[in-house]
């Protein structure tokens, strides 16, 4: 399925549902398996188990993430507990997570400053994450969401993919993204796009030949980029 190449101004078309397109994917996306850190924020997992398991997760499934994360944290839970560990004792129990060196590295650094600055608590101000070694917009905000239940819009590959292709947004990369959602998306829909989306883009709006077919709001969507399509 082509899409046409000659797209509307947005000044010109009608307003994106995004009210009743949130809707829908909030009644149908619990059917598929949950992205694995809001599984994390649902069973009630502390936001330094969040923020660990989501750098772990950071070019690595969730399939692999859900077995390393866990044998962490047997061993390791705590930012204490963590940096008490060597660099080579953390290496051995996160491999085969992407970047699994330079990971290991960040999770001892960032338990330090957890207990010099913090006093062993994650903070809760999206400044103050960021400026933890390895914590990117994307996992801040995630801690902030699914850690602490906060506002804040978690915008991954998929929540940036998927804005664009329904023309909801034009922008680059995740970070514009994640500006032109917190000016325009509702408030009600920040803790859970990240979620939706995800969900979504892990089974049906694939980044290659999306299943169109299946989508609950294929209707709704523009299929900006799409040339071909199930």
């Amino acid at each position: 399925m082509t899409k046409r190449a000659d797209l509307p101004d947005p000044a010109e078309r009608q307003p994106f549902p995004i009210d009743t397109v949130m809707a829908t994917l909030a009644a149908t996306m619990p059917h598929y398996a949950q992205p694995l850190i809001d599984q994390m924020g649902g069973e009630g997992a502390t936001p330094f188990r969040i923020l660990v398991a989501t750098i772990l997760s950071l070019r690595t499934k969730d399939t692999l993430t859900s077995v390393v994360a866990p044998r962490l944290f047997a061993v390791a839970d705590t930012p204490a507990a963590l940096r008490n560990l060597s660099e080579a004792q953390v290496t051995e129990l996160i491999f085969p997570v992407g970047f699994y060196r330079n990971k290991a590295r960040s999770l001892r650094e960032i338990s330090r400053i957890l207990l010099e600055q913090y006093d062993g608590k994650v903070p809760s101000e999206l400044d103050q994450l960021l400026a933890l070694p390895g914590v990117g917009r994307k996992t801040a905000n995630l801690v902030l969401t699914a850690g602490f239940g906060l506002p804040g819009i978690c915008v991954d590959i998929h929540v940036h993919r998927i804005c664009n292709r329904w023309g909801y947004v034009r922008t680059r990369n995740p970070d514009a993204t994640e500006m032109v959602l917190r000016a325009q998306l509702p408030g009600t829909y920040w803790l859970a796009i990240n979620r939706l989306l995800v969900t979504l883009g892990q089974h049906i709006c694939l980044p290659i030949a999306p299943k169109c077919s299946l989508c609950p709001i294929a209707a709704a969507c523009d299929r900006v980029g799409v040339t071909r399509s199930r």
